[in-house]
């Protein structure tokens, strides 16, 4: 979990993708090539939001992933499965507890556990972002989106541009 302290903007979003792919996705075991993205569909992650696949792009690019994107219809989110699995835990590990700074915040999700072996992974972004970032033209119409056929305002895959290698 990325706990931050500025605003909740796509750059904000796919820096804690990032983050969570630099500590923890890329060093599960096997080769990677795709990673799948379960998102709500508002915010900075919105199904809508240019910005958003945009900065995906990038990702994609620089690590070399083809990302699927999946979004939770409007008001559907509740059903995602880390809403479940996790929050409820962490909800009741800081249960009446005041969260007065980052620091017991950070502290109580640290601290987070389940019988099952959970364990609640957390760090401060102490980034500035700046919110109402907009994508341009240029950067929308350089996108590697396929939608899927099923439901494709919802789903979809960005695949990484080919970096051209320096001429020698």
């Amino acid at each position: 979990m990325v706990v931050g302290v500025s605003h909740d903007t796509p750059e904000f979003a796919v820096r804690a993708i990032r983050s969570w792919w630099v500590n923890v996705g890329r060093k599960v075991d096997f080769p990677h090539t795709q990673l799948l993205i379960e998102a709500d569909c508002g915010g900075s992650n919105g199904n809508r939001c240019h910005a958003w696949k945009v900065r995906l792009q990038s990702f994609a690019d620089e690590v070399g992933l083809t990302i699927s994107v999946t979004h939770y219809p409007t008001g559907a989110s509740k059903w995602n499965p880390i809403e479940h699995r996790m929050f409820n835990l962490i909800s009741a590990n800081w249960s009446g507890q005041p969260l007065e700074s980052y620091e017991t915040m950070l502290k109580h999700l640290k601290t987070t556990r389940s019988t099952a072996g959970f364990q609640c992974l957390a760090r401060l972004d102490t980034k500035n972002y700046s919110p109402g970032q907009k994508a341009s033209k240029e950067d929308i119409a350089r996108l590697r989106v396929r939608t899927h056929r099923i439901f494709p305002h919802w789903n979809y895959t960005i695949q990484p541009r080919l970096l051209k290698q320096p001429a020698t």
